[in-house]
């Protein structure tokens, strides 16, 4: 990788700021002001969110923002079926969600790119180096999830679940400013690492908790965090059938984070036209699996 460019003051100061708070204890604060259900509490975050952030509710399958429990529901909201449509070709690559490419492309060994100039440890973001063997010199995209974005994470293409680990950490927040400021953020946050087996090879999702982020879960587990934990949880699933569909629901965040999706070697390849910063919505192909027939 390249020397790391010199990074803005502007930069700095928000990361350094940020980097100060207390992040786990404001995001178990977080967490319970999100399930409060008293009605006056509840209607005003909602509100004030939907002002600050410019939420679209037409998308929602439940269109009335108040019509939700409380503003972690409203939160992590489901879309109409027919907002987001899944590519159904048997070797696309999708969207886990919708969000901003950070960075994509292949790792070089077992270094993925951060940000311009900054790179960080496969292993470590894992949580061990016998899993990430299997994605060494492999393909990588790396998506952020701002405030505003929907907040359910769903399947990449089809795969059968192997493990999970729970891997604790820091709650840095995962904004871009922070991302080109501190090193290895996605590898010292608190982080929830899947490993599948698809059609093509292994596959993993990783799931980056950040400050605020009061709950990552799983749709086979329920949730994860809370509590925080101080200690490696791993979870197997070899004797267990979980198999997930392509643009099935994986999980979901409690407010903004981020996800990475790691393939092996000779496996995937994204599409050209996608650069760091570029959109995406959840179901948009993104890539294609090299070695799925296109014609099955």
């Amino acid at each position: 990788m390249s020397a790391q460019p010199a990074v803005s003051l502007a930069d700095r100061l928000k990361a350094g700021v940020i980097a100060l708070l207390p992040a786990h204890l404001v995001s178990r604060l977080v967490y319970r002001l999100s399930r409060c259900r008293l009605p006056w509490v509840k209607n005003a975050l909602i509100g004030l969110y939907i002002r600050l952030f410019d939420i679209d509710m037409s998308e929602a399958r439940e269109s009335s923002p108040f019509a939700y429990a409380n503003w972690n529901a409203f939160f992590t909201r489901a879309l109409r079926e027919d907002a987001r449509p899944v590519d159904p070709a048997p070797e696309a690559i999708v969207s886990p969600v919708d969000g901003r490419i950070s960075e994509l492309g292949a790792l070089s060994g077992e270094r993925i790119l951060q940000a311009k100039g900054r790179d960080y440890s496969l292993a470590a973001l894992v949580g061990k180096e016998s899993d990430s063997r299997p994605y060494e010199n492999g393909h990588f995209i790396t998506l952020y999830l701002s405030p505003r974005d929907y907040h359910r994470i769903h399947m990449p293409c089809r795969g059968r679940l192997r493990s999970m680990r729970y891997i604790p950490g820091r709650l840095f927040s995962v904004a871009p400013h922070t991302v080109r400021s501190i090193d290895s953020i996605f590898a010292r946050n608190e982080r929830v690492v899947c490993h599948f087996e698809t059609d093509s090879g292994p596959m993993a999702v990783v799931l980056v908790g950040a400050i605020n982020v009061g709950s990552m879960e799983t749709c086979w587990h329920g949730p994860v965090t809370p509590p925080y934990g101080r200690e490696v949880r791993e979870w197997h699933y070899d004797d267990r059938e979980i198999v997930l569909e392509k643009g099935q629901e994986l999980g979901r965040f409690n407010l903004g984070s981020t996800v990475i999706v790691l393939f092996g070697p000779d496996q995937a390849r994204w599409r050209n036209d996608l650069h760091a910063g570029s959109r995406v919505l959840m179901g948009q192909r993104i890539g294609i699996c090299q070695t799925v027939d296109s014609t099955q």
